[in-house]
This record gives C-alpha cells, structure tokens and sequence, in this order.
C-alpha cells in the first residue's frame, strides 16, 4: 500500500536539467524527470542524517518511495502548459531563459572557444509571476525515510555549486484522484501503477520495446549512479535504457507500473 501526496515546490533560483549540448549551448529539459528527484532526495536525505552512504540510502528511496516526473507552471497545483503540446513555443517564451559565460586567459582577455552558453528554466515567467514544480509523490506504508525534511534543502539539477535548483516546499498535501486530473493512480500492489487514458501524452519516459505502437520519440536514458567502493555520489555512468520520450502517444488506455527513477514501465 502506497499514500499519494501533491508536492508542490517553489523554485528559488535558475533550474537546469541537462538535456543535450548544441555547439556551445547546454539545453535543458522542459520538466524535473525522476532520475533527477531521486538524485536530490538521495544526496539529502543521506547529508541530513550524517552519513556518507548515498548507495545504501539510494537503494531505500527506490523501494520506499515512488514519483512522477514534475512540471512547470506558475500556478501552483496545476500545469497548464505542457512543454510538448502545441503550446510548447509559449512554454520555451513564458518560462525558458539563458546565462553565457567564458573563461578569461590570464585573467585579462575572453579565452579563445571557451563561450558557453546554458539555458535553464527561470524562477520567474517573463511576465514576473513566480515559478513552481508540481509532481505527486508516492510513499510505502511504514516508510521512515525523511523526505519531508530533505524538501526545505533541496537542490536539483545541474549547476548546484552556483546555487541553481534550489526549492523550497510550497505545499505539501495527501491526494486522491487522477494526477495531474488526467492519470489515475493505483497504490495497492507492489509499485503505484499510472493509468494513461489512449490518444493522450505519456507523462513519464516510458520503456520501449518491438511491439510498440505509441506516436513519439525514443531516446537512450542515461543518468549518474553512486560508486560503491568509495561512496562518491553521482560519479559513474549507468546504462543506457531505451524509453519513449515523454509526450509520445499512445492510441489505448493503459497501465503503467512507476518503477525505479519514475520511468513508467508498461504492465
């Protein structure tokens, strides 16, 4: 048995979700996927108790706790717009903006192809309005973990050490209904199941396989895992998984097991 919170964040500074490199501009996603809120939950949650064992911790935000991917909206609670929809040209407009920068050579004179531009997803809409990320968070019956309190410090994304993806909890409430009011959700087996209802957007990446029919996109899921030898978070590589990319269509009503990183894995 699982109980379903609304979690709704507040963004604090410049959100960058590494996305792809294009010449010199790093983009960003245009949603938090769940790699990188288990990434933040982890580091944390383990911080917060005084350890330095992130695999271990890792391992028990997987099995205790489960989420969707989140969204971006200046109306806390709701989305809006979706960034893959034909209102993605207004979501890129309302919420998206860029910082450039270059190394300087000895200090004095712009270092020679060292321009670098990132774009990131702004604390504030054009129009001034505050910025805030809303998902829903699974958590196990009799779960000790302390994700209440890893939220007032949490820090997603790229670019932390310049104090980019800080957040802070806007609402934190105990939900029943469809997610995002178009997913039911199912929490009495084994992991939360996601029903999407056919013809609509999937919300999460999804695992692909030969036998798909889905309208979309499919790319190789690729994130960071922790080394176990040394406890150092986040520094190697972990396989590639093949998914479809969210947004992608799928033409029947269907049901999804929310597996490890929120990836949506089709039952």
């Amino acid at each position: 048995m699982w109980k379903t919170h609304q979690i709704v964040l507040e963004l604090l500074s410049p959100l960058q979700v590494g996305h792809r490199r294009i010449g010199n501009l790093t983009s960003t996603r245009r949603y938090v996927p769940g790699r990188a809120i288990w990434g933040a939950l982890t580091a944390r949650i383990t911080r917060d108790a005084g350890g330095q064992n992130y695999a271990e911790v890792g391992r028990r935000v997987h099995e205790e706790l489960a989420w969707t991917y989140f969204f971006v909206s200046a109306t806390p609670g709701d989305v809006p717009l979706w960034p893959w929809d034909g209102n993605g040209h207004e979501f890129e407009w309302l919420h998206l903006s860029s910082f450039a920068s270059t190394a300087l050579e000895d200090g004095h004179s712009a270092e020679e192809g060292a321009l670098h531009e990132v774009e990131h997803i702004a604390p504030r809409t054009r129009s001034g309005d505050q910025v805030y990320l809303t998902g829903y968070l699974f958590e196990r019956e009799g779960s000790t973990l302390n994700w209440r309190g890893a939220l007032n410090r949490l820090q997603i994304g790229g670019e932390r050490s310049y104090g980019w993806g800080r957040v802070r909890p806007f609402a934190i409430t105990p939900f029943e209904g469809p997610c995002f009011g178009i997913y039911p959700a199912h929490t009495n087996s084994d992991r939360p199941v996601i029903e999407a209802p056919g013809g609509l957007a999937l919300a999460a990446h999804t695992l692909a396989s030969d036998s798909d029919n889905y309208e979309g996109t499919i790319e190789p899921l690729v994130g960071r895992e922790t080394d176990t030898a040394n406890s150092a978070f986040g520094v190697l590589p972990s396989s590639a998984i093949v998914c479809w990319t969210p947004g992608t269509r799928t033409p029947e009503t269907r049901k999804y097991q929310i597996a490890e990183h929120g990836i949506w894995n089709p039952e």
